[in-house]
């Protein structure tokens, strides 16, 4: 599934690159799908995403030079500043998240990330609302997830534990509902006491390497 076209109007989700691995695969209406946290979609137009590793697209394969090690988290990726608030507008916390839009920056993910600050984030982005699910395939940390509908709506929230060593990380599944998909620390949503029915908000779009 791919995100080119007009940004998102939910104050607009724009593209660029990023470092993680949750597995998407999309279960669109049209058919099913499926993805790494790696995320599984339920694909949009019937096309099956694997990627974000928070995220992977098999469909559309392994872009050219993804893995490069130990790179800064946010290098080469588009950002926006995202903060969850109650729906009475209070302030519950925000981050730096790296846009992923693409997928080919879905695929990626976190995968490639040797850990999450709290200040930080992934923000995977979506043509429409749609059933996804996101899997830990190769994650080397926890996180947690975070699925929002078009508005920014937060629909469901999950603290997903990084695998064991040896450990398939891909039978750790996270289903959702959403537009949207935060990555952040885990934990980072009990420590603020974000719940469903809070809202993401997003700041202006920064180009790649302005952080």
């Amino acid at each position: 599934m791919s995100d080119d076209g007009p940004e998102p109007t939910a104050e607009g989700i724009g593209s660029s690159t990023r470092r993680g691995w949750l597995r998407a695969v999309g279960v669109g209406s049209v058919a099913a799908g499926l993805a790494t946290t790696g995320c599984l979609d339920q694909a949009e137009n019937g096309r099956r995403e694997v990627g974000e590793q928070g995220g992977r697209d098999e469909q559309e394969g392994r872009p050219d030079g993804t893995g490069s090690g130990g790179d800064p988290i946010h290098s080469g990726y588009d950002t926006r500043e995202v903060t969850v608030e109650t729906a009475d507008s209070e302030p519950r916390g925000s981050v730096t998240a790296a846009i992923a839009d693409t997928p080919e920056l879905r695929y990626t993910g976190l995968s490639d990330t040797a850990s999450l600050p709290a200040d930080r984030g992934m923000l995977f982005v979506y043509e429409s609302v749609a059933d996804r699910v996101f899997v830990m395939r190769e994650m080397e940390f926890g996180i947690d997830i975070v699925y929002a509908d078009a508005d920014g709506v937060v629909t469901a929230i999950h603290h997903a534990p990084a695998p064991e060593p040896g450990e398939d990380g891909e039978s750790h599944r996270y289903p959702g509902r959403g537009q949207y998909v935060l990555e952040v620390a885990y934990r980072w949503t009990a420590d603020r006491d974000v719940a469903v029915g809070d809202v993401l908000r997003f700041g202006p779009r920064e180009p790649a390497d302005a952080t």
